[in-house]
């Protein structure tokens, strides 16, 4: 089971859909296929290395000791049960998540909230339609939607977590 938090204050919260059944076993979010970890790397957000955080081990412990603290990120899903992709998630198990994370977020105030995916700000929103990139903010909070880790280029994805720090690093 994965332990989700949001640290008080956090710089970036950062959204997903919902676990996959790999991430749920090891208790880490993205930890099936770790391209959003690599890409945290790569882009300069956290300081572990891919190599580091490649071992489930070193992931875990990062995850747990400085991903709210150290780095003052978040991290909570629209739908906490996991699943092999989106398509076997079901009509309407999205509302107890998007009432926990909007609750999230009035609560712990993040500077920006990053979905990661258009997917989980459709479901978060409950829309049909959206745009990547900068949206309207929530609950006083920026907010932006990255492309999902692990289709297209990674030079996108890492422009895109560079530009959320900038936000969450500037007044």
């Amino acid at each position: 089971m994965i332990r989700y938090f949001v640290p008080k204050n956090p710089k970036i919260l950062f959204i997903g859909i919902n676990p996959h059944h790999g991430s749920f076993k090891r208790g880490v979010p993205f930890s099936n296929n770790k391209m959003f970890w690599y890409l945290l790397s790569r882009s300069g957000l956290i300081k572990e290395t891919e190599s580091e955080v490649r071992d489930d081990e070193r992931l875990r412990k990062m995850y747990h000791n400085k991903f709210g603290r150290v780095y003052r990120f978040g991290l909570l899903n629209v739908v906490n049960r996991p699943s092999r992709d989106v398509s076997e998630l079901r009509r309407g198990e999205e509302m107890e998540g998007r009432l926990q994370i909007t609750s999230a977020i009035k609560h712990s105030k993040p500077k920006v909230v990053c979905f990661v995916g258009k997917v989980t700000f459709l479901k978060f929103r409950g829309s049909k339609d959206a745009v990547f990139g900068w949206q309207k903010r929530i609950s006083g909070s920026k907010a932006y939607v990255m492309h999902f880790p692990i289709r297209g280029y990674a030079k996108t994805r890492i422009r895109e977590l560079r530009a959320v720090y900038r936000a969450a690093n500037t007044p």
